[in-house]
């Protein structure tokens, strides 16, 4: 039998992408921070972001404007003192990344020369009304993720665990312990295969979306609901998991798993067409291929639709082709690898699930129902995105909020006691499965159905189905995780199926069509909406 491990630590900070590494860092000064990383440090949503941090850099543009480019995206949902503090800590936000070391593209010279004195260069995307985008060519979730974790790495105050999966988080009521207080987390040592427990006195879920819940998804592996599921089962309310946003243009190839076409693409002029090479956006909306994602993605599902395609196609080769090489350089060589040059060719494009807008609900300091327990990126509601999200404005979200948090906790760190020893994980009464298959076909199951029923376009039908097929699935995966021992698949599908009924159930109650939520029953919008919130049961 293998010894029980315990670590500790002032701060658990679970997730290891943008928001998980800035409150690492900012914690990191004055106090023990331990980052869990489910695979790689890389390995997360931040590593493949394309387009850019939306912040007011440009003189002709205003805090105010970004604020109403915001709420006019959310759709009527989006909480405004939430968007008014997040615009307006923006840019102090980005400088902290600047003086970490980010690089984002600066104006050229006359000459083409890059000096430190010019102006950044800011590009623009749908649902803006100004260029306040900065990046790093298109490329620029890699230079946030690749900076932030060089510098963690290098902190001695943070203790890196790679390969861990957090399996469920420890609480005092869970403890029959008197009051609400999260003391830690079980987590499973991917390489010992081995349930250790992590004690401290505050915990942070940094750990992402759940977009692979759905068949078809820009996201990497990882996303699959953890910090949402572990805090529904500690307790927590969640908020607006209908909300779904399915990014409009994804690479259409079947050796480009998971490869993002970025907005900015749409930003410097890009065309959607049909097979034939006629535009469609326009006869959809004014603002045709930069209105809002919701609308993008849905014209684009409604032509597939129409037409019987397997894709629609984005162009840009009517752009120079210095120009499409320089500022999309990555989309360039990926595209080229699979025989498509994109200065020339038009690239075939299909909308994939991208990014949760709902969440675990959070104060303006990141703050959970539960004492001690911060959710921050987008595994949180804040408030900010409402019935959708604006272009970039989600990092911009995980770097204004793990300030928030960090700042919160520092003033509290020296009134908590660190917790008394924890009970170990208890294995004495599963086994080893013998029955991974089980897995793979519940697994496959789920994400089908939930693109078929609870995708771009819903109907109440669709919904009570995908209700029935999950509470069954929830069952049969419950009674899996009783009797057998943990693995990595088998608690990223354990958290899925729990997402999946969230994002079912608030689908239902919301009996309106809003932002990325549309349902043919109930086509029109409600006067006076408001979020979508669940409360658990115990």
């Amino acid at each position: 039998m293998k010894q029980a491990v315990e670590h500790q630590s002032d701060i658990l900070v679970i997730g290891s992408g943008a928001a998980g590494l800035t409150l690492a860092l900012h914690l990191a000064e004055k106090s023990k921070v331990i980052l869990l990383s489910k695979g790689p440090l890389s390995e997360g949503s931040t590593l493949y972001a394309q387009g850019g941090i939306a912040s007011v850099f440009d003189e002709g543009d205003t805090i105010e404007s970004h604020v109403s480019d915001t709420l006019i995206a959310g759709a009527g949902l989006c909480d405004k003192s939430v968007v008014t503090y997040t615009a307006q800590n923006a840019k102090s936000a980005m400088q902290w990344l600047i003086n970490c070391g980010v690089a984002f593209d600066k104006e050229e010279t006359h000459n083409g020369d890059n000096t430190d004195n010019m102006p950044y260069h800011l590009t623009r995307e749908g649902g803006h009304s100004h260029r306040r985008i900065l990046h790093s060519a298109d490329a620029t979730g890699k230079a946030v993720q690749t900076t932030l974790q060089e510098c963690a790495l290098a902190h001695p105050n943070i203790t890196v665990l790679e390969r861990y999966n957090a399996i469920d988080l420890i609480t005092t009521r869970k403890l029959n312990r008197p009051g609400n207080r999260v003391l830690g987390a079980y987590v499973w040592n991917r390489d010992q295969e081995h349930v250790e427990t992590v004690k401290a006195k505050f915990v942070a879920l940094a750990t992402g979306g759940s977009s692979k819940v759905y068949q078809y998804t820009s996201n990497p592996d990882v996303a699959s609901g953890d910090g949402i599921a572990m805090a529904w089962r500690a307790g927590c309310r969640v908020a607006n998991m209908e909300f779904n946003q399915f990014h409009p243009t994804c690479l259409f190839h079947p050796n480009a798993k998971n490869f993002l076409l970025t907005e900015a693409l749409r930003g410097e002029g890009a065309y959607l067409r049909r097979p034939d090479g006629s535009r469609f956006m326009p006869d959809f909306d004014e603002r045709a291929e930069l209105a809002p994602r919701d609308i993008v993605a849905r014209a684009i599902d409604y032509e597939m639709k129409r037409l019987g395609a397997d894709c629609v196609y984005l162009d840009i080769s009517h752009k120079p082709a210095d120009f499409i090489i320089k500022h999309f350089p990555t989309i360039y060589q990926r595209c080229l690898e699979l025989g498509i040059d994109i200065t020339k060719d038009p690239i075939p494009a299909v909308p994939a699930a991208h990014y949760t807008c709902g969440g675990v609900m959070t104060d303006l300091h990141g703050q959970t129902d539960i004492n001690g327990l911060y959710a921050i990126g987008e595994v949180a509601y804040t408030g900010l995105h409402g019935a959708n999200r604006l272009a970039s404005n989600s990092l911009l979200e995980c770097l204004v909020f793990a300030r928030a948090a960090a700042q919160d906790i520092e003033s509290q760190l020296h009134k908590i006691a660190m917790p008394c020893p924890l009970p170990v994980w208890d294995e004495s009464k599963v086994c080893n499965s013998d029955e991974e298959v089980v897995i793979a076909h519940n697994w496959h199951e789920l994400r089908l159905f939930m693109w078929d029923y609870v995708g771009i376009v819903r109907t109440d039908k669709r919904l009570e189905r995908a209700l029935r097929r999950c509470l069954m699935l929830q069952q049969e995966i419950e009674e899996y995780y009783s009797n057998f021992r943990v693995s990595n698949n088998l608690l990223e599908l354990r958290n899925l199926v729990q997402v999946a009924e969230l994002i079912i159930r608030c689908a239902m109650d919301r009996k309106e069509s809003r932002g990325l939520h549309y349902n043919i029953d109930y086509p029109e919008q409600i006067d006076n909406p408001k979020p979508t919130i669940l409360q658990p049961s115990r």
